[in-house]
Parts: structure tokens; C-alpha cells; sequence
């Protein structure tokens, strides 16, 4: 309980601060990266280029949301976005293949290190949208809430029967992302840590490989448990309560919803002509806008 109500304080601090330079998310030392001002925006006219985004699969349906709506106002800019997991979005960056890598969590150490040792200076952090991570059932199941412990128990291998959180007696099927996903790290952060830091997942998970495989899964195994972005959650899935609370945007806002984080873009580099255009166009009112419409929340 005291490491859920820490991070429920630390969420809103990060709300607080909105978007923040790379070495300061880290607790670095070092002043944080802040990314430049930038000059007057071309018009949409003179502005031609390509842009290479690739990372969480939690982000890439609004990553290619963006890339729609930036490349119908910039219609000589070609924007590609791919999935794939954060640590490989930002394995792609570190090797030069990418633009941007998209990330559902932090980047870690190492990365950075390898970042810096590769291109001179440490990556560029974005703070792009923030997201609740929704805890999905069966609609059949009849489970509509449970406790922020019997969440970590269960992913745990603690609780292994519904019946042990008031549902019926059907052993229960445990979905995860796989281990490259951002969120697979965030969740074993956050929630299957919270009460050991040494635990991990129960040996009986599932690994899935994207967010959409554990709702398929989810929607056709009736034992079964998920989690997934805020923004993928349908009608065809059961959210459940965690500690009396849903996930949802005002949840995450008011920092009431304990299981949520913020979504990062990361760039190399300073980025420059497009680039700069495209990242500054995302954290605008016409981007934020786009990731209010595909159920993320905001940075503003």
C-alpha cells in the first residue's frame, strides 16, 4: 500500500511538471536536456522532408493518428510509424535507423549510456500524452473490481483462483505483454513490485505480443486477466476497478487512478526542419487534440 500511494504522489508530480529534459526523469546529476526553441515554422507549403517513428505498441495507434493528421496539414512530409515495443523503438534510435522512437516507459540507463557513447549527447525526452493502464477481464467473469494488493498478488502467482476475489471457481489465465513492451516493465514496476522489489511475473503468464493479443485473448478466454492502454479498452472487454476506481482520463488527471504513466517520444538528436516541425506540431492544441480523440490524456 505505502509503494501504491508513492506512486500515486509521484504521478501527479510528473503531471505537474508536463514535459521534461531526459536527465532529469532519470535523476541524473547532469541539468536536464532541454529541447531548443525553435524558429518561425516554414508554411506548410515549403515543408518536405521524411519521418521515421517506431516503438510501443501501446503508442502506435497514435503515432499513426499523428502522422495522419500532421501529413494532411503537411502534405509533402511523409511520416512512418511502426510498433514493435519500446526497447526496440529505441534500440532503432540508438543505431540510427529512426527518427523518433516512441516509449511507454522511461528510458533506461544503459540506453542512455549507449545513446551517448554513439551520437555524443544523451537522447531528447518528450512528453507526449499520458496514459491509465486499464485492467481487463471477460465480460462473463462478473469480477467488476479488486484490490491494488490482490492485483500484484495475482500477477505474482499468489492468488491463482477467482474465487479467492470474489468471482467464480475457474482457475485464473494471467495475460502479459512480452518483455520488450514498455508496459510489461512499467506493470512489474508498479504493480507486481510494489510490495517486494524482487518479485516478478508468476511463471504460469502468458506473454503476448502486442496490446491487441492480450484483448483478442482476453475476449475469448473467460479466466482470463489483461492490461492494456486506456486507449484500446472496447466494449467487447470488462475494465475492473482497482481500489474502487476505473480507469480513465479523469482518473489519471486528478491522480485518483493509481496504475498510469506518462508516454515519451525520444529523438537522438536535436531535431531539425520537419522533425522539429512534427514534434512541436504534438505537443500542440492540434496535437494534443488527436490524442484527447483516441482516449489518451493530454499533457496540458
Amino acid at each position: 500500500m505505502k509503494a501504491k500511494k508513492l506512486f500515486a504522489f509521484a504521478l501527479v508530480a510528473v503531471l505537474a511538471l508536463g514535459t521534461m529534459g531526459l536527465a532529469g526523469c532519470n535523476g541524473n546529476d547532469e541539468p536536464a536536456e532541454e529541447p531548443e526553441t525553435p524558429s518561425e515554422e516554414p508554411a506548410a507549403e515549403e515543408l518536405t522532408g521524411s519521418i521515421t517513428v517506431q516503438g510501443s505498441d501501446t503508442m502506435v495507434n497514435l503515432g499513426q493518428a499523428f502522422a495522419e493528421a500532421f501529413m494532411d496539414e503537411y502534405g509533402d512530409v511523409d511520416v512512418s510509424v511502426t510498433g514493435g515495443g519500446s526497447g526496440t523503438g529505441i534500440a532503432a534510435l540508438i543505431n540510427g535507423t529512426i527518427d523518433f522512437a516512441n516509449a511507454s516507459r522511461a528510458i533506461k540507463d544503459e540506453e542512455i549510456d549507449e545513446a551517448e557513447a554513439t551520437n555524443g549527447v544523451p537522447p531528447i525526452e518528450y512528453t507526449v500524452a499520458y496514459d491509465g493502464i486499464a485492467v481487463i477481464v471477460n465480460t462473463a467473469l462478473g469480477v467488476d473490481e479488486i484490490t491494488f494488493e490482490e492485483l500484484g498478488a495475482i500477477y505474482r502467482g499468489e492468488i491463482t483462483n477467482w474465487s479467492e476475489v470474489g468471482g467464480p471457481d475457474k482457475d485464473i489465465v494471467i495475460l502479459s505483454r512480452d518483455t520488450s513492451s514498455g508496459t510489461y516493465a512499467f506493470f512489474l514496476e508498479h504493480v507486481v513490485q510494489a510490495e517486494d522489489g524482487d518479485a516478478v511475473y508468476s511463471a504460469e503468464a502468458l506473454l503476448m505480443p502486442s496490446t491487441q493479443a492480450i484483448v483478442d485473448e482476453t475476449i475469448a478466454n473467460d479466466a482470463a486477466i489483461g492490461y492494456i492502454g486506456l486507449g484500446y479498452v472496447t466494449d467487447d472487454i470488462s475494465v475492473v476497478a482497482v481500489d474502487g476506481v476505473q480507469a480513465s482520463v479523469a482518473g489519471v488527471q486528478d491522480g485518483s487512478y493509481n496504475v498510469a504513466r506518462p508516454l515519451f517520444m525520444y529523438a537522438a538528436v536535436q531535431p531539425e526542419g520537419a522533425k522539429q516541425v512534427f514534434m512541436d506540431w504534438i505537443l500542440s492544441a492540434a496535437g494534443q487534440a488527436v490524442v484527447a480523440d483516441l482516449g489518451f490524456v493530454p499533457v496540458d
